[in-house]
């Protein structure tokens, strides 16, 4: 039952945390783009900018709501415990780029239309990149930082 809870908390938090993340990935890639030319296409890397800057925003916010309902205090101090979340967070940052830029060049080509809601490639690129990586950054974050 703990765990099950655990788990909710972590996907409500990772919810938040991926609306902030895409939320401002949407306002970056259509403001840094007008003040940066290469932010469209940096050597075949499509938004690298607005990707490192929300995703930064992401991983703070998942972290504060990590420690507040998800994890229980893990075996480390409060520094170690940040460093470690950073580092686990910069590894997924990169592999969730990196997953990024493989959907929006090969998989998703076109805007997804709903009828009353459309999706850009950039944005469904970017969703499902953090979906992939979430289950990842979990399992990392549990059995590693914080009390598995």
């Amino acid at each position: 039952m703990q765990s099950q809870r655990q788990v909710l908390s972590f996907i409500l938090a990772g919810g938040l945390s991926a609306f902030v993340e895409i939320g401002l990935f949407k306002i970056f890639s259509i403001v840094l783009p007008n003040l940066f030319s290469w932010e469209n296409n940096l050597y075949g890397m499509h938004f690298p900018l607005s990707n490192i800057l929300s995703t930064s925003c992401g991983i703070i916010t998942n972290y504060f709501l990590s420690i507040w309902f998800v994890f229980q205090r893990g075996k480390y101090s409060k520094r170690k415990e940040f460093a470690y979340f950073m580092g686990v967070s910069l590894v997924t940052t990169v592999l969730s780029l990196l997953v990024f830029q493989f959907f929006y060049k090969f998989l998703f080509k076109t805007n997804f239309d709903f009828g009353f809601f459309v999706l850009s490639p950039e944005i469904l690129s970017k969703t499902s990149a953090i979906m992939l990586v979430s289950i990842f950054n979990y399992s990392i974050k549990k059995k590693v930082i914080f009390n598995g």
